[in-house]
């Protein structure tokens, strides 16, 4: 299965580090937070990636071609026909796919583009700005278990994100965006999706958490895995400060492997 996550948004909220590099990868302990999310994943086995590119998306292609040279212990050998000789590496055995999905496409969008790469079966997605320490497994499990076509998960934390009305065994009733002091449980991302979800996508100008979420909790589509563990999005600055002091105190929840 493989895990799609979305990383071409402008980041205009923590503008004071993503008018350098795209938000996903401003870094955590020396590395991005896009690295974080996916050690997350890999961790439980979900090693095959798609990176929903946008803005500055080439500084996200130029990071991961020079991730394996960046983390080895090398000999540049000029003496025998200019030769590289790697000694040892500390890369992690990931596939990753880096689509340009444009500068302006909405989220709904940018997973409509990567339909190609994903094919026809189930994948994982999330965004490039947030770190859990959701039981991905568990997560997959659950998905599977109840059939319908969405499965994201939900914590309760006083935030603006997407807001849910969410009933018996997890079913969301209703999807809708965020509002000034909500504090009912929100969409936290760490979603699981059916290939069908392709179907409810139409152009650039989609945007996923709004008419595709609240047309799939109408048709009694989309199911919500309760979360009560750690999660935290980095849409400002102090969430940056703050997710950095976790990790260099050695008290980073996300930390899972």
């Amino acid at each position: 299965m493989k895990t799609v996550i979305l990383a071409g948004g402008l980041g205009t909220r923590i503008s004071e580090e993503s008018k350098y590099r795209p938000k996903p990868m401003i870094e955590i302990g020396g590395m991005p937070i896009l690295w974080h999310i996916m050690k997350g994943y890999s961790h439980y086995g979900y090693r095959d990636f798609i990176i929903c590119a946008g803005y500055r998306q080439e500084y996200i292609k130029e990071w991961f071609s020079n991730y394996f040279l960046n983390h080895s212990d090398v000999t540049f050998d000029f003496t025998d026909g200019n030769r590289l000789i790697v000694h040892r590496n500390n890369v992690e055995p990931w596939r990753v796919t880096v689509v340009d999905t444009g500068l302006y496409t909405m989220t709904g969008g940018r997973i409509k583009r990567i339909q190609p790469y994903v094919g026809d079966e189930p994948f994982l997605l999330t965004y490039g700005d947030g770190v859990c320490d959701v039981n991905i497994s568990d997560l997959v499990d659950f998905h599977r278990a109840h059939g319908k076509i969405a499965t994201l998960t939900a914590v309760v934390q006083k935030q603006q994100k997407g807001v849910l009305d969410i009933g018996e065994r997890g079913a969301v009733r209703s999807f809708r965006e965020k509002q000034i002091n909500d504090s009912a449980a929100i969409n936290a991302g760490f979603m699981v999706l059916q290939p069908e979800i392709f179907d409810y996508l139409s152009g650039d100008d989609t945007i996923f958490e709004t008419e595709p979420l609240e047309r799939l909790a109408a048709q009694g589509e989309l199911m919500s895995y309760r979360h009560t563990g750690f999660w935290q999005c980095m849409d400002s600055l102090r969430e940056k400060e703050m997710l950095e002091k976790m990790w260099t105190q050695g008290s980073a929840p996300w930390k899972i492997w």
